[in-house]
């Protein structure tokens, strides 16, 4: 079981967890410079205040040697007021790291110290290995599955890592990011792919047929993956863990480098935020490369980078080994539903009901099952008409990870199917379908017992342990103690047919013992 935080007055703000310290990073990159405060140091983050400012610092440094001092003072304005931030939120922990722009830069150092005396802590300049390493752990933190190899394109560099198990082998660096290459191509797009194949020839971890899976991790590739589901008018508008085929994907890069982000060339163009456009060519000029030279069947988006990976590894090894989504699923119970404890005993009933039925769940759909249970009730202050949309947008758009764009479908579908039954048709019924012919009975199935759990126990926790499902025959058995006797009645009965059919019953029957 997830351990519940308390959820006390806190004058941090309703919503917020009970003595929760925000951690902050600051992340001086070579295209722009970010700040993101999270909640709290955890295995599930959550994001509390995330803001940017595109300073290019890594503009002209291959040429020139130097930051150039239009970048530097940009970045050092947006840093001032990211320092407020911090104080305004209470942050404990920052944390300061830069990237190739500033470790390449003669000026380098000397930025990282006017960046000191502003934000207050050390500025730690990651080398080229540290942050694929770092950006390998990111991806690992909301993958924690994942098997091949990750890429972190930024503005000056491109990193890359070979992740298995959940550890991280072979980190590299090349002089592959996307204003680097708009310096030496002189911004035309077109002449990219020759450079960057070149540059790629050094590289020992893209051994064509090796892996199946790429993992693409920065600002231009998210942007890149925001265009793809835009163009085919993909459901849900989440870059992390959205995956594409790699027949799929490289059209759309050829377009954009032939096109050069023109409007009247590539389709859906416009939907690119303005500081992301003139990137984007080069971005998928550097994607197409690496797919080839790995001979990738897929490429997988994540928005979780280096930021993440750097506070994943401060995390003791044993908050490591954590289910980030059952994490993040707890935390959600305990802030929007009406008893938090309650999810306990769905668990183990909804459990001990499958192994009764044989309902054989891979580890997979188990911990699907279980965050369902954790949410099952986030919807209650809502209208009661509108509860099952609510809940829907609230589980399909939400930060969590450690969860593919097919169980967060399941996830929303059985939310779907607790709140508004089989009959009624979803507004978001295609974002739903994308939990697939396999999840979907599952939802079926869970929400049904869902459906009986809450009128049995008014969502409170105690009374569904002294309850029990029984199998007779073809008849599926719901068993009460003689004290709640007075529990049978039409609406139950109903609703005990219902999950007999799901669980493929002939019939369902309340029995008092």
């Amino acid at each position: 079981m997830i351990r519940f935080w308390s959820l006390e007055s806190d004058p941090a703000g309703q919503g917020r967890l009970s003595g929760a310290k925000p951690v902050a990073v600051l992340d001086i990159g070579s295209n722009s410079v970010r700040l993101v405060v999270y909640e709290r140091l955890a295995r599930a983050l959550t994001v509390l205040y995330n803001e940017k400012s595109s300073s290019t610092l890594g503009r002209g440094v291959a040429a020139t040697g130097r930051l150039a001092e239009t970048s530097m003072a940009s970045a050092l304005k947006a840093i001032r007021r990211f320092a407020l931030v911090c104080r305004l939120t209470e942050v404990g922990d920052i944390y300061a790291i830069a990237t190739s722009a500033t470790r390449e830069a003669e000026n380098g150092p000397e930025f990282a110290r006017a960046v000191e005396d502003i934000i207050g802590v050390p500025v730690r300049v990651l080398s080229g290995s540290e942050e694929a390493h770092y950006a390998a752990l990111g991806l690992v933190s909301g993958m924690p599955e994942f098997v091949g190899v990750v890429g972190d394109l930024g503005g000056g560099s491109l990193e890359l890592a070979m992740v298995d198990g959940g550890q991280d082998t072979g980190g590299e660096t090349h002089e592959l990011g996307v204003i680097r290459l708009q310096d030496d191509t002189q911004m035309t797009a077109t002449k990219a792919s020759g450079i960057i194949r070149e540059r790629l020839k050094s590289s020992k971890l893209l051994e064509p047929g090796r892996y199946k899976s790429f993992a693409a991790i920065g600002g231009t590739w998210r942007a890149l993956a925001k265009l793809h589901q835009a163009r085919c008018n993909y459901p849900l508008h989440m870059v992390q863990d959205y995956v594409v085929s790699t027949a799929d994907i490289l059209p759309l890069c050829e377009a954009l480098i032939e096109g050069n982000g023109d409007k009247k060339l590539v389709k859906g163009i416009e939907t690119v935020s303005g500081s992301r456009k003139d990137l984007l060519p080069y971005g998928a000029a550097v994607l197409a490369e690496v797919l080839r030279a790995g001979d990738f069947d897929e490429v997988v988006f994540s928005a979780q980078g280096v930021r993440e990976g750097y506070l994943y590894d401060r995390l003791p090894d044993s908050e490591k080994e954590i289910d980030p989504l059952l994490q993040a699923a707890a935390e959600i119970s305990m802030l929007r539903s009406r008893a938090p404890e309650f999810s306990g005993d769905l668990i183990d009933g909804s459990g001990a009901l499958f192994n009764l039925i044989g309902a054989q769940e891979s580890t997979d759909e188990e911990r699907l099952r279980k965050a369902a249970c954790y949410i099952s009730d986030i919807g209650w202050r809502a209208h009661p008409d509108y509860r099952g949309e609510q809940s829907i947008q609230m589980v399909a758009f939400s930060d969590i990870v450690g969860i593919s764009h097919a169980g967060r479908a399941f996830l929303a579908q059985t939310l779907a199917f607790r709140y508004m039954g089989f009959k009624q048709k979803s507004t978001n019924a295609k974002l739903l379908e994308l939990s697939g012919k396999d999840l979907g009975p599952r939802a079926r199935l869970i929400a049904a017992y869902f459906r009986v759990a809450y009128p049995l126990a008014a969502a409170m926790p105690g009374i569904l342990p002294r309850t029990r499902f029984s199998v007779d025959g073809k008849t599926l058995e719901l068993h009460l103690p003689a004290d709640l006797a007075f529990l049978d009645g039409d609406r139950m009965r109903g609703r005990q047919r219902q999950l007999a059919t799901e669980a493929g019953f002939k019939d369902g029957t309340i029995r008092v013992d």
